[in-house]
């Protein structure tokens, strides 16, 4: 039975239940004592009996039942790949399970008729639309059909116990109603726990990011010095092929973290300028119907994929500023056509809208009567804007600055385009650099082995962005409070 199906049934019979409560609560407002809770609430308190406890025991009984067929699968292993290592036997019940889903194409006949051979089972198999890896073996057929059969016994028992759980928590609430019954109290507690733990979802989302990257990083420090690693100037990994166990290799941060900030000041040169000027004119100077159309104008490129704007600067911005160098230089060109400029001038223009529609709200809060007062006291419109309306808004503005800037060090496709993927360390805009996001891709694509400090490091260079971005975010936000003006 598949869980889509026993979430729909679980909720008809909270639907019902909410009915049937509703009538009975309705029938005890006869006017002589006036009931606790208005109908309604009667009847979301028996469809939330009904419902809650059977889902969350229906969604813990699916999680367990994924870690058991794990086990359950592994156990039923040849030695040979149970004993080996933790990506072979990662391969191997990655093939069973995809077997298994494959078998719950065939119909109950073939089942019962199946081949022992993967050859020969595999013809059945692509006439269903079933494409499954070379890889797997003829013992895994056994252990893929016992493995179906199972979860679908699992399953099963699933979704009774949570239908017998779902008509208990049905007749309960329906039975629970009654004149000083405090539906009412009961619904807005059980509204304000999901309101709780829907505001904890962030905070258990960064913990979990954290702590995904933490054990991680840890592993790679035990095998590459802290020292080598943040005051290194070499980046030289030096990949290993799967299973060759080398471990040699250079892991310096300082190239790529100076790549990382270097792309991104170039890029905020030419964001904060364009954004901020635009931003004044939209809030100052545009009248209605231009502001109507240039703002919806602007932020259009907030909404165009990174990937068009690595795209513009690889196959046009880059060889332009590199032939108009040439032609300026007379003959060697002196602008690389994957360059920090190109990447900075690229990601500068994506992160316009960003400073501009930021900056556009905090200017436009500032009070009209400081407007109104510097223009009454004979300032021109630009001394207001400069004297006045720009010093109110600059707390906000600085805020929206520092959070364009952690967007654009966290920025990866632009950079792989148009800056290249070399570690260079120099002060030359024209020339190649990369950045951390880069590398961290790099890192964590090929046939590598996943315990090796080649690809550990991915997860020290993210831990390293994180905290980098989320210094700047508090930044940001302790400027924003210190010196933000409340206004009536």
């Amino acid at each position: 039975m598949s869980v889509l199906l026993v979430l729909a049934i679980i909720v008809a019979i909270g639907a019902v239940a909410f009915i049937v409560a509703r009538q009975r609560g309705a029938a005890l407002d006869s006017g002589k004592v006036r009931p606790h809770s208005r109908a309604h609430y009667h009847g979301w308190w028996a469809f939330l009996a009904a419902t809650l406890p059977a889902t969350l025991v229906f969604i813990v009984w699916l999680l367990g039942t994924s870690v058991y067929m794990e086990r359950h699968i592994v156990a039923q292993l040849p030695e040979q790949t149970a004993d080996s290592p933790i990506a072979s036997r990662s391969l191997a019940i990655g093939l069973v399970k995809s077997l298994a889903s494959g078998l719950r194409r065939l119909d109950p006949a073939q089942l019962d008729n199946l081949p022992t051979t993967f050859a020969d089972l595999q013809p059945m198999l692509i006439a269903k639309g079933v494409a499954l890896a070379t890889e797997t073996q003829d013992y895994m057929i056994p252990i893929a059909l016992d493995a179906d059969r199972t979860r679908d016994r699992l399953g099963m028992i699933g979704a009774i116990i949570a239908f017998v759980l779902a008509v208990i928590g049905a007749i309960y609430g329906i039975r629970s109603v009654a004149e000083r019954s405090r539906a009412r109290n009961k619904v807005e507690r059980l509204m304000l726990w999901g309101l709780m733990g829907a505001s904890m979802i962030a905070i258990l989302t960064t913990v979990g990011i954290v702590l995904s990257m933490l054990f991680q990083t840890i592993s790679f420090f035990e095998r590459v010095p802290l020292s080598n690693f943040f005051f290194g100037i070499v980046w030289d990994p030096r990949f290993a092929a799967a299973g060759a166990g080398a471990s040699e290799g250079q892991f310096g941060l300082i190239p790529l973290l100076a790549g990382t900030l270097y792309i991104a000041f170039v890029a905020m040169l030419v964001a904060v300028p364009v954004g901020l000027m635009s931003a004044v004119y939209m809030s100052e100077y545009a009248p209605s119907k231009v502001r109507a159309v240039v703002k919806p104008a602007l932020e259009l490129l907030a909404g165009i994929p990174t990937i068009v704007y690595g795209i513009f600067a690889l196959v046009t911005l880059g060889p332009f500023l590199r032939d108009l160098s040439a032609a300026l230089a007379g003959g060697s060109p002196f602008i690389q056509a994957q360059s920090i400029f190109t990447a900075g001038l690229v990601m500068g223009v994506m992160l316009i809208p960003v400073v501009s529609s930021l900056s556009d709200d905090i200017i436009t809060a500032v009070p009209r009567a400081m407007r109104d007062g510097s223009l009454g006291l004979g300032a021109t419109r630009s001394e207001t804007i400069k004297r006045v309306i720009l010093p109110a808004a600059l707390p906000g503005i600085v805020g929206a600055i520092l959070l364009t800037a952690s967007r654009a060090i966290g920025e990866t496709m632009i950079v792989v385009l148009a800056a290249g993927v070399a570690a260079n360390l120099t002060l030359n805009p024209f020339e190649a650099m990369t950045t951390i996001t880069v590398k961290i891709v790099n890192q964590l694509t090929g046939d590598l082995e996943f315990n090796s400090p080649q690809t550990l490091v991915a997860f020290a260079l993210g831990i390293t962005l994180f905290f980098v971005t989320l210094v700047m975010n508090i930044f940001a936000l302790y400027i924003v409070r210190k010196y933000r003006e409340q206004y009536e």
